[in-house]
């Protein structure tokens, strides 16, 4: 496979920590140190910078999150707060501020419903919004289970269960419990800090990312499998089957799991992007991972972020240090 950059999108001020695609795949949104977010969209055959939406935050922009419909994008910042931004009526508009944390937000999710909202900080804390109508969000839960600063929250695709990942070194799961949200399940395989968690489209395997610079995949088993894992209750257990390592040079700070490839992209402290595929022989319970793409000089400096556009099979945009969002192409 090839990897072969098809746009260079150039504004942001300071380094990008986040991109993401919104579900048709026609916008993108950014963000960063320079405490915008940026939209882009393709006019013609290039992409252009279609908003600029400032004024919201007072710190960098840690995260940025578009919700199910797509019609709300919400934005996480160093400064403590969540803003909600509806478009609905054709141009971007800060609705809700969420305040609550102590500390730096460091990712947003929304959930596959629509009806939750989670966010994850600093202050070692996951928080749970309750999407309630006209733009009203009130916490439902504030979850203090990890030990460290909280990096990354994701929802699995098709059930309002959560995942986080933290300082800790863990990644943990939570549902909610008749009226409570209640952790599920501990996991504990990397060494260092887990930068980020994704789900491949149906959610029974989750990749994480983490300092100590392997991609873990990991698989869910229902109760009463036939391998034995485990389960407790009603839940299903989540397991390590495979650890890919020696590709990363630095720390790995973002991993997607393409839902219409099922390609693994990576983001990496040495400049570059990794993308991998399961080997077409591979045991589901032992899978096989090949590097099927690399691009070593991605950007000048660090690649924080990666997200593959749902719609468009192969399409990547990435983030780093340099404050450029790039867009890549993959194809066999």
């Amino acid at each position: 496979m090839s990897i072969v950059q098809i746009a260079e999108l150039s504004g942001h001020k300071d380094r990008i920590w986040s991109v993401s695609w919104n579900p048709s795949g026609t916008l993108l949104a950014s963000c960063g140190a320079d405490k915008t977010i940026r939209i882009w969209g393709k006019s013609g055959n290039s992409w252009e910078s279609l908003a600029i939406l400032t004024d919201a935050h007072l710190r960098a922009i840690r995260s940025v999150a578009w919700s199910p419909n797509g019609s709300l994008l919400a934005s996480a910042s160093f400064d403590g707060t969540t803003c909600i931004w509806d478009r609905r009526g054709g141009e971007f508009e800060c609705v809700a501020n969420l305040e609550g944390h102590d500390n730096e937000v460091k990712s947003v999710g929304w959930s596959a419903s629509g009806r939750f909202l989670a966010t994850c900080s600093r202050d070692k804390t996951v928080w749970i919004w309750e999407v309630e109508e006209d733009n009203e969000y009130d916490c439902a839960s504030v979850l203090a289970c990890h030990s460290q600063d909280v990096k990354r929250v994701r929802w699995h695709p098709l059930e309002d269960i959560l995942a986080s990942a933290s300082y800790d070194d863990t990644i943990r799961f939570y549902k909610e419990d008749v009226d409570e949200w209640a952790m599920l399940q501990t996991l504990t395989s990397h060494t260092s800090t887990v930068w980020a968690i994704d789900f491949n489209n149906v959610g029974d395997m989750m990749a994480s990312c983490s300092d100590d610079k392997t991609v873990k995949i990991w698989r869910q088993y229902l109760p009463g499998n036939s391998e034995g894992v485990p389960t407790t209750g009603e839940d299903p257990a989540w397991k390590c089957v495979c650890t890919l390592s020696g590709y990363h040079e630095r720390a790995i700070y973002d991993v997607s799991w393409c839902p219409a490839t099922d390609l693994i992209a990576t983001a990496c402290g040495d400049n570059g992007i990794r993308v991998f595929k399961e080997a077409p022989d591979s045991d589901p319970h032992s899978p096989t991972f090949n590097l099927v793409a690399a691009d070593r000089d991605t950007h000048d400096q660090d690649v924080n972020c990666v997200h593959w556009n749902a719609k468009t099979s192969g399409l990547l945009a990435s983030g780093g240090d340099d404050g450029i969002v790039r867009l890549w192409e993959v194809k066999e």
